[in-house]
């Protein structure tokens, strides 16, 4: 389920690459069911990796799975007001995620309509194909970042590249990504 879109978000017919991140364990520390600002600390240099991507014109998605919502820890509104103030924390840097994803579903938790099977949950692609279907995506050079293999395989079901991240400095796992894919452009003409 998307939140806060920065609008306007179809302004060329041609399609624009896209980073799509997980949220819990690569933006920000996997401390199990986050749901407020207090209890976020951003992963090394995860803002301006973010930043680096507004600046060489991608889009910027965070998808998230979120089912701390199915177990009733936490409702969409703690998530989409988390997801506002991480946004306010990154424009202070220059940066901006285009839209935030989240599925707050849960296949054995919880009680209807947030235990259910579904199409948002990765591994499956749901979050990213809304954010094709809803935004100018270009296939080809739109990559994922996650720390599971559950999101490496959304991001293969939804047709992109998918990186495993494993902690550190993001800013310069984004920069070895873009400066792949410089190189297969040069590759391919």
């Amino acid at each position: 389920m998307p939140t806060a879109p920065i609008p306007p978000h179809r302004t060329t017919p041609a399609g624009r690459r896209a980073a799509f991140f997980d949220r819990d364990g690569v933006l920000n520390e996997d401390i199990g069911f986050a749901h407020r600002p207090d209890q976020i600390t951003w992963m090394p240099k995860a803002r301006e990796a973010v930043k680096r991507l507004n600046d060489a014109g991608f889009l910027v998605f965070v998808v998230t799975n979120q089912a701390g919502v199915a177990r009733g820890l936490y409702s969409e509104e703690h998530v989409r007001t988390l997801h506002r103030w991480m946004q306010q924390e990154l424009n202070a840097v220059g940066a901006h995620v285009d839209a935030f994803y989240h599925c707050p579903h849960h296949p054995e938790h919880g009680e209807p309509p947030y235990r259910t099977d579904c199409a948002c949950r990765k591994p499956e692609p749901g979050m990213l194909l809304q954010a094709m279907a809803e935004w100018p995506v270009e296939p080809k050079g739109s990559f994922l970042i996650g720390d599971r293999d559950t999101d490496l395989q959304a991001a293969q079901r939804a047709g992109i590249d998918g990186t495993l991240y494993r902690g550190g400095d993001l800013d310069a796992v984004v920069a070895g990504i873009l400066a792949r894919s410089a190189d297969s452009v040069v590759a391919d003409s």
